[in-house]
């Protein structure tokens, strides 16, 4: 064998030394096992803190407003993470000039919203002069070392694991829960104005907003906030087995 093959040898044992001793032998990887993982890979240690914001909030043709608001951050140095929420409830002062009359449409079906899986957003409306948003929010930020631990928002209660919080007003009502590994807000209107629903629960997102009178506003919003750590292994760190190889090509492989 030639002195140069030699070289060849001695570089792929030093550089990778796990392929070497499996033979090279390729592994099959089944496509329910890829869909499992696409999009979901992160260094190891890349995340140093995540956090949730979610609210949602009903405002009647009367401008009396109902809603809540819910946070989480969970990091190294969290010993128990927790949802924070605090209520929202202002009384009206007659709006535009609108009444909270009573509603009068009807929305038919809609089951199904409750069954699907990702992220659902679900508007539907039988009265006039509505509004309604839904919104999902992701910001990634990279960072040295994570942001300052979450303080609890003045005058905000702790959610616990199948404890309820509610709130009500002219506006409606609101009950905040954690059930099933997730969280739930939901908001059931007075004078049959229609109901708004915001989970984050088994590995999906639903917003959903009925509105069955008029002249109401609806918000739904999520934001997931995502920190990674820029202080990683330098690229150098990295490439260093393929760095080696490439060397040969100056030897004419």
């Amino acid at each position: 064998m030639k002195t140069s093959h030699w070289v060849v040898a001695a570089c792929l044992t030093v550089s990778l030394p796990t392929l070497a001793h499996a033979g090279f032998k390729p592994i099959e990887i089944k496509d329910s096992e890829l869909s499992e993982l696409r999009g979901r890979y992160v260094m190891p240690g890349r995340i140093i803190s995540f956090g949730v914001v979610m609210s949602s909030t009903w405002r009647n043709a009367s401008g009396d407003i109902i809603g809540a608001s819910t946070s989480m951050q969970i990091q190294a140095s969290t010993v128990k993470p927790q949802f924070y929420v605090s209520t929202v409830n202002e009384p009206g002062s007659g709006g535009k000039g609108h009444s909270n009359q009573q509603g009068t449409g009807n929305i038919y079906g809609g089951a199904a919203l409750n069954n699907t899986q990702g992220v659902t957003q679900s508007v539907r409306a039988a009265g006039d002069g509505n509004t309604a948003y839904n919104n999902v929010a992701i910001d990634v930020k990279e960072a040295s070392s994570a942001p300052a631990a979450l303080a609890p928002p003045p005058g905000s209660q702790v959610l616990t694991a199948g404890n309820t919080i509610n709130a009500s007003n002219a506006a409606g009502s609101i009950a905040i829960s954690a059930n099933s590994g997730g969280i739930q807000m939901a908001i059931a209107a007075n004078n049959n104005q229609g109901s708004a629903l915001q989970q984050v629960a088994q590995g999906g997102l639903l917003q959903n907003t009925r509105l069955l009178g008029d002249s109401n506003m609806v918000n739904n919003l999520t934001q997931l906030n995502v920190v990674l750590n820029n202080n990683g292994p330098s690229p150098g760190a990295l490439d260093c087995n393929l760095s080696q190889l490439k060397g040969l090509r100056n030897m004419g492989y």
